[in-house]
């Protein structure tokens, strides 16, 4: 282990195998060092606490079962949050169109406020910030998965590629759609507040 609690390579290859010959102990070091990253990949994919739970809690499961299929062609961290946005977007493909319509988990928390703003400078960054959110959240599925892969997680394009088993540049074309698909609900948004 690492000072800042992060397993070494050599280490998590053994937990690894450990967990692969059925050490129920090591599976567990796997959930403890991994299970905040799964389940805030869940947040960001499912938009709902309990939901990201019960997907975070289905992903370790999986893992599980399929842990003796990992061959260290990928990374742990990608083989795992690839389990996790699988499930998440299988989720997502279920969802009734009602339960797409509800409130995002974010809707009932205040934004933080920077201190240097003024009251109205305040209040125009949390409407940009909830703007964002929607826009966001509006996106086709799998525009949504690469965009959150690439800058809540701060996965390259390759990592991208292999969790969503697309080609790299299929993740750049979903990248690059959605970034100017957001500019324009953006920039909808703004001439809206301006009127």
């Amino acid at each position: 282990m690492s000072d800042s609690g992060r397993m070494d390579e050599s280490t998590l290859v053994a937990v690894v195998r450990r967990a692969q010959g059925g050490d129920a102990e090591a599976f567990g070091e796997i959930y403890r060092q991994y299970c905040g990253r799964v389940l805030g990949l869940c947040r960001r994919l499912l938009r709902s606490p309990e939901a990201a739970e019960d997907a975070a809690n289905e992903t370790f499961l999986r893992a599980q079962r399929a842990i003796g299929s990992f061959n260290g062609t990928v990374s742990f961290a990608t083989w795992l949050l690839s389990i996790a946005s699988h499930h998440c977007l299988d989720q997502l493909r279920h969802r009734t169109v009602e339960q797409r319509l509800m409130e995002p988990e974010w809707s009932d928390r205040q934004e933080p406020e920077a201190r240097e703003l003024t009251p109205l400078g305040q209040m125009m960054a949390g409407e940009q910030a909830l703007a964002v959110r929607d826009a966001v959240e509006a996106l086709p599925d799998q525009t949504r998965l690469a965009l959150v892969l690439c800058y809540a997680c701060g996965f390259t394009y390759e990592q991208i590629a292999e969790v969503m088993h697309l080609n790299r540049n299929h993740v750049a074309t979903l990248i690059f759609r959605g970034k100017r698909a957001l500019r324009k609900k953006l920039a909808r948004h703004g001439r809206e507040q301006q009127r």
